[in-house]
């Protein structure tokens, strides 16, 4: 068997092939069926990183399907969140329209350094991940407004910090947990 085709590359492409689902579920009104298939779909993302790890299986190609699947799947959340909660969302617009600005410029500036979109699942950003995640289900229950907030700063700081990787270190591994590991090997290496 190929190194690529294995479970964790799978669960990753399963998140980009299966999105189009809760779109028609959206879109078909049938808000049950939307927030069982989220929670399903949404699994696969914390599946496949650690499957990746326990079963010796982290590939190149796994990475890059968990970055794009990543990408895809947490925008197409966020619109999920205009349709289906603007009431929430409303209150943050000012925050929102800060966060999509420096995600933006972190964009750009990975594919500076890396020639291609590339995101570092640093501690923050992973926070952030789970956070989106549960608020699609909480917000199926109650308002969650504030939470809203909290996950924008969340993720602002979580960008701001893979800038601040970009331009300190140049391209770094994306599994990297903080700005403050990179420091702390650097030191460690006398570099």
């Amino acid at each position: 068997m190929s190194r690529n085709l294995n479970l964790p590359n799978l669960l990753s492409l399963s998140r980009i092939v299966f999105l189009p689902i809760l779109y028609v579920f959206v879109f078909s009104d049938m808000p049950f069926a939307f927030l069982i298939a989220f929670i399903i779909l949404g699994s696969t993302d914390f599946l496949d990183g650690y499957l990746a790890r326990k079963l010796n299986q982290v590939t190149p190609l796994g990475k890059a399907l968990d970055t794009v699947a990543d990408m895809f799947f947490y925008f197409s959340t966020a619109y999920f969140i205009f349709l289906l909660y603007p009431e929430y969302l409303s209150p943050n617009t000012v925050l929102l329209l800060v966060f999509l600005g420096v995600y933006l410029c972190a964009y750009l500036l990975s594919i500076v350094y890396y020639k291609r979109p590339v995101q570092v699942h640093t501690t923050i950003l992973r926070l952030g991940a789970t956070l989106v995640y549960a608020l699609v289900i909480l917000s199926y229950m109650f308002d969650t407004t504030h939470v809203i907030t909290i996950i924008l700063i969340t993720f602002i700081l979580g960008c701001l910090e893979e800038m601040w990787m970009f331009i300190r270190f140049g391209p770094v591994d994306i599994d990297t947990k903080s700005i403050w590991s990179l420091y702390k090997t650097h030191r460690k290496h006398g570099s």
